[in-house]
């Protein structure tokens, strides 16, 4: 989707600190909107992804950062909230992981379109995508559509006819795209942190579904990802994911 109006150029970017919201978080500055970042402390066992989003609201400058603790541990039943093995395998096609996050970006857009409307802002950006992603039922593009007609009956401003605009501009995108779009904002690869479960010493595994859709996506582009990874990582490049 494009941006909203012209003349509002202030955005809310759901930044969770990962590769794609980095991302979606430079093409937003790109844009020349001035960027409010909303990141939520959700419990999940990847924390260090937190640290990552601090670093990139300050590399990029943006006006407002709200870090917002919402416990999903108390819900548990997925992988990243609760007590159970992250997979290592690989990738299964047309089967949602168990890392996922029950209804996550449903709860998490609520949150966003609600700090969007406190900062008068007319446009949220979120990094989803319907290409190389975990088979994560919230980030279809039908979800985001009927989301944002949500958005628009339930919220003050989309009622009085002024509705704001969900950006997915990473939607469509390869994992290799979103890699090069990396690079060409002139963003740092290890800026941002995709692990799942991250090693004793606090390297990036290699091994779970993100990390391998990151390092294809990498390697596929021709492009160097920054991120130290595990000594012990499999060679993911040409085994599918």
């Amino acid at each position: 989707m494009t941006s909203g109006k012209a003349s509002d150029r202030t955005a809310v970017v759901l930044l969770s600190g990962g590769l794609d919201s980095m991302v979606c978080a430079g093409l937003a500055r790109e844009e020349g909107f001035s960027i409010h970042a909303l990141t939520i402390n959700y419990g999940q066992r990847h924390a260090r992804e937190l640290q990552s989003a601090r670093d990139i609201a300050g590399r990029l400058k943006v006006e407002r950062h709200v870090e917002l603790a919402l416990d999903l541990r108390q819900f548990g039943g997925s992988a990243l909230t609760a007590d159970l093995d992250v997979p290592k395998a690989g990738v299964v096609e047309d089967e949602i992981p168990v890392t996922y996050v029950p209804a996550r970006n449903l709860v998490f857009l609520s949150l966003t379109v609600a700090f969007a409307e406190a900062s008068a802002s007319r446009d949220v950006f979120i990094g989803v995508n319907a290409l190389d992603y975990s088979g994560y039922p919230d980030c279809r593009p039908e979800f985001i559509a009927s989301f944002a007609e949500t958005a628009r009956l339930g919220t003050r401003d989309g009622s009085l006819g002024n509705p704001l605009t969900i950006n997915t501009p990473l939607q469509f995108m390869s994992k290799a795209d979103i890699a090069r779009e990396c690079i060409r904002l002139g963003l740092d690869p290890a800026w941002s942190w995709s692990c799942y479960d991250p090693d004793p010493n606090g390297l990036a595994c290699g091994s779970c579904d993100s990390c391998r859709l990151r390092r294809k996506g990498f390697a596929q582009a021709g492009l160097r990802d920054t991120t130290r990874y595990a000594p012990d990582a499999p060679d993911v490049v040409g085994e599918g994911i």
